[in-house]
């Protein structure tokens, strides 16, 4: 029997669409990167961990023999159709590493060359598809140029970026875009994959972990800084409109550490005179979570109670990081909850984040 979650509608807010060749960019990238990059390659973020099982589906593979997450018509086949999926939103980690390039000029070219490429091969496959555009951070004035080129497309509905950095996020230095974002009425989505990598700090507070496995269990210390520094450094008081998703970074830290901040604000907010609300207001209103991956205590209950602890019936979207290993199935994950909190968390959430029909 169908149950109810099946027959709601989802809209999926971190798919990822892949390349069927490292060439695939080469005939939207301007001179003289594309003839750099046709010698000798497009450049990689010199990842430093990599998951010892892969990081792709096995049975995403289209029977065409093309790279997984390449081809949108097996990606509908696949996934979108049979799940329900009313709009897939796709992000392309392998290009928001390129702001670990140490050429900014060569990372904005590839963002800008990527951004032609999704709107010209992916996003006229099927009114399902939606984009997240791609900028580079190392020059801010000319990622807010390319937002402004790129965001009023409308099937371009965020802007996404990478959760390594060499600062954080919330520091003035990164304000041009955040105005450009409020400007075209796009979120900002941060997605990890290339942290510690380029010219990127350390992956956590302490340096360099061993393994895949301490990289990507520590990944929350990363969206734990950035969303600190923006509050304290006032964005969301500066650009009042502007929205950001902390995706694929789990959900459950968030309370004790909205807990912590609003404590120490308390007695501490001489330093911080451009907040007029507690920092976890601004987070209320400010900031989304996608669901993937969602923690998975041995009791259930306990996940019931995190999600009672922060207004999580608005402030998550779903995602299941299709086609990668640790995909979070819609038609599983979060049964226990009420029939329309699921149907906020599922899709309406995010079509009002977005801008969705």
């Amino acid at each position: 029997m169908t149950t109810a979650i099946e027959r709601l509608p989802v809209i999926d807010c971190d798919v990822h669409n892949g390349f069927r060749s490292g060439r695939d960019l080469l005939p939207y990238l301007e001179e003289p990167w594309r003839s750099y990059a046709d010698k000798f390659g497009m450049p990689g973020a010199g990842l430093p961990y990599s998951s010892p099982i892969g990081n792709k589906r096995k049975d995403a593979n289209p029977p065409n023999g093309l790279p997984v997450g390449s081809d949108p018509a097996y990606m509908l086949s696949h996934y979108i159709e049979p799940y329900n999926v009313e709009y897939a939103l796709l992000c392309s980690d392998s290009v928001i590493g390129v702001s670990g390039y140490a050429d900014a000029d060569y990372a904005a070219a590839v963002c800008r060359a990527y951004n032609d490429y999704l709107i010209a091969e992916w996003l006229p496959q099927s009114p399902r598809f939606k984009g997240y555009m791609c900028i580079a951070m190392q020059d801010p004035e000319q990622a807010a140029r390319e937002i402004d080129r790129i965001g009023p497309h409308p099937d371009i509905v965020a802007v996404t970026i990478t959760g390594g950095s060499r600062l954080p996020y919330g520091q003035r230095f990164f304000h041009p875009i955040y105005e450009a974002c409020e400007r075209n009425g796009l979120p900002l989505m941060i997605h990890p994959g290339a942290e510690g990598s380029g010219i990127f700090n350390a992956p956590t507070a302490v340096g360099y972990v061993s393994n895949y496995l301490q990289w990507h269990t520590c990944l929350p210390q990363t969206f734990m800084a950035h969303l600190v520094s923006f509050i304290c450094e006032g964005v969301f008081a500066k650009y009042p409109a502007f929205k950001v998703v902390l995706c694929e970074g789990g959900v459950s830290w968030l309370p004790p550490l909205l807990w912590r901040l609003d404590k120490n604000f308390k007695a501490l907010r001489i330093s911080t005179p451009w907040l007029t609300r507690m920092p976890s207001e601004y987070a209320r209103d400010h900031v989304y979570l996608t669901t993937q991956p969602i923690e998975e205590p041995d009791n259930p209950k306990h996940l019931d109670m995190m999600f009672e602890m922060f207004d999580a019936e608005h402030m998550l979207l779903f995602s299941s990081d299709y086609p990668h290993w640790d995909f979070d199935d819609p038609t599983k994950i979060l049964q226990r909850l009420p029939l329309e909190k699921k149907r906020n968390i599922f899709s309406e959430n995010a079509r009002r984040l977005f801008g969705l029909k």
